[in-house]
């Protein structure tokens, strides 16, 4: 398959509106709608989205016309990244999904009160020209290209007995980080913050815990604790620059007479960042004659379509080659090559490096977006894969669950993933990228339409007081027992000990303590012209 890679779609894509010194230029594509042909550059900002959503945004057939949008009548903010905010969540909540009766882009909190923002489309206020950057409203992210500028804590949580008895743990810790350097990571837990313990009163210590360790302005932080391993911990850590590897951890297991592979992904990064070490883990996996695999995605929220490929074919064994791996579609317009609007967007690599073309040229259709395996390293046998999820497993994420269920025996454990079938690639609009849901994916059985995500085969809690690839960790017993049995571990295996009691986990405080930003998405870019 003749690929383009286009950071077009990863980055940054240059259109005329915003970025020329004709401020009075507005992209006007084929349409009955006429926009007026001048106005101030927020105007034309907020007339470009909705002109791009005409062609470009997947359920483009449930927008009304220009006029009757009103585009520049989204004005009551103060901003103009505001008030296009407010413009794409009108246009994602125009069509309605019939299975929920709500719409497709509808996202609620935890107490069912919808959340005034979309579950999949956003904008990103771009920092640097050229450069992948997914922060959101917390700084303290490893993006997409693996780039790191931080402590490196990931998420933290909450767990005890009461809120007045309570740990609070690592989710993850950035590989290369500062942090990291220390031997702390996930199933270490910190009691103490620059001098100040905590663990008696949540209430009261949470918001001192979260702007500390994500405070943007700080260059180092004291932390106190206790690793996985039992050994104690009071570090000063640094803020700096580094890349991170996207792979938490990667061994072979054994349960009963069983060799099972098990990955930790954090992100499906670029090929530059993923392939190398991806190759090198199967490889692994592949000496040792691995049938059975655990990947891990608790915590990965998608990335690259084409580094989701990568995976999909080191696992498929050699009698699925050349079989569907899945389809992307993208609506009517896009399919029939008359999205003109994307002659203002030229293709980009996964730098960010203008390649040749632009994205009108590329292809839309449903051909030529249907991807077949094509196996890649020498790991011939698997038949069975266990996918570890949360919450947060989305996308691309979700894209490998998908395409490889109709050919091997797939199952989840723990919660339930985001429900994120769709994709999209950057559209710049001035100083802007949007990234509007473009596309939804199937696998071979045509299967795709998992918006409220994967149930899990064994529903779990995660238990952050547990090490990756630590076998009493309650996500990946489970998983284990599968393998070994054919049977997951029964709820009554379900319990996390914390300061010394061991406690059902549906009876543990577990509260998430900030969280640093990473990427939600999937990135088409693989294209062929």
């Amino acid at each position: 398959m003749n690929k383009i890679v286009k950071l077009s779609f990863v980055l940054f894509s240059f259109i005329l509106l915003g970025t020329s010194c004709k401020k009075d230029k507005v992209i006007n594509p084929d349409t009955n709608s006429q926009p007026t042909a001048s106005g101030t550059r927020d105007e034309l900002s907020k007339d470009s989205l909705f002109l791009y959503a005409q062609q470009v945004y997947l359920w483009n057939d449930a927008l009304p016309s220009y006029d009757v949008f009103n585009p520049r009548s989204y004005s009551l903010k103060s901003s103009i990244l505001g008030n296009l905010n407010d413009e794409l969540y009108a246009i994602t909540q125009l069509k309605i999904n019939p299975t929920t009766g709500k719409p497709y882009e509808y996202i609620a909190d935890a107490n069912g009160v919808q959340i005034k923002k979309p579950k999949y489309s956003y904008i990103e206020d771009l920092v640097a020209s050229g450069k992948i950057t997914f922060l959101n409203d917390l700084k303290g992210s490893v993006g997409l290209d693996g780039k790191g500028e931080d402590f490196g804590f990931g998420g933290l949580a909450a767990v005890g007995n009461s809120r007045n008895d309570y740990k609070v743990y690592l989710r993850y810790v950035s590989p290369s980080s500062s942090l990291a350097s220390f031997r702390i990571g996930r199933g270490s837990y910190i009691n103490k913050i620059n001098g100040r313990t905590f663990g008696t009163d949540f209430d009261n210590e949470v918001d001192f815990i979260n702007n500390s360790i994500f405070d943007d302005n700080a260059q180092t932080i004291a932390v106190g604790g206790k690793r996985a391993d039992g050994t104690s911990f009071d570090v000063t850590v640094n803020k700096t620059k580094y890349t991170s590897s996207p792979i938490y951890k990667d061994t072979i297991l054994t349960v009963g007479t069983k060799k099972v592979g098990y990955l930790s992904y954090a992100r499906f990064s670029s090929s530059d960042n993923s392939q190398a070490v991806l190759n090198t883990a199967f490889s692994k996996f592949a000496a040792q004659g691995i049938e059975n695999l655990i990947i891990d995605l608790r915590y990965n929220g998608g990335g690259f379509v084409s580094t989701a490929q990568q995976m999909i074919n080191l696992i498929a064994p050699n009698s699925i080659n050349g079989k569907t791996m899945f389809s992307l579609t993208y609506n009517t317009t896009m399919q029939q090559g008359k999205a003109t609007i994307l002659k203002n967007q030229p293709n980009r690599d996964q730098a960010g490096n203008i390649t040749s073309g632009t994205q009108f040229q590329d292809d839309y259709s449903l051909a030529g977006n249907t991807v077949k395996i094509e196996k890649s390293g020498s790991l011939n046998n698997v038949s069975k894969v266990i996918f570890i999820t949360t919450g947060s497993t989305a996308s691309a994420s979700e894209l490998v669950i998908n395409s490889l269920k109709p050919y091997l025996d797939v199952k989840t454990v723990g919660a339930t993933s985001y429900g994120k079938p769709v994709g999209f690639f950057p559209i710049r609009i001035a100083k802007f990228d949007v990234y509007m849901s473009s596309f939804f994916s199937t696998n071979s059985a045509g299967q795709g339409n998992y918006f409220a995500g994967f149930t899990p085969d064994s529903p779990k809690t995660d238990d952050v007081s547990k090490d990756f690839g630590d076998v009493s960790e309650l996500n990946l017993a489970s998983a284990l027992a599968y393998i070994n049995t054919g049977v997951f571990t029964n709820s009554a295996n379900n319990t996390i000990t914390v300061n010394s009691v061991k406690t059902q986990a549906s009876q543990l405080m577990i509260k998430s303590i900030g969280q640093p930003n990473s990427f939600t998405g999937m990135i088409d870019d693989l294209h062929k012209k």
